[in-house]
């Protein structure tokens, strides 16, 4: 995922954008997501994950610094 398409994502993304944007597979980022051990802030609405994109930006900016 490029810079550009980081910075246009909305407050909140889906598990599966914030798993290609960190080049996770989606199986694997959600099961990080049930054991509350994915890299950033996941929000959980019903059966829903959504992942907070300020986070998932910091991370992605930190990692390629």
């Amino acid at each position: 995922m490029t810079h550009k398409e980081l910075a246009a994502l909305p407050t909140t993304t889906t598990i599966e954008t914030a798993a290609r944007a960190l080049g996770l597979g989606r199986t694997r980022a959600y099961q990080l997501a049930r054991e509350s051990r994915f890299p950033c802030k996941v929000i959980r609405i019903g059966t829903t994950y959504r992942v907070v994109t300020a986070d998932l930006r910091r991370l992605v900016s930190s990692s390629s610094a």
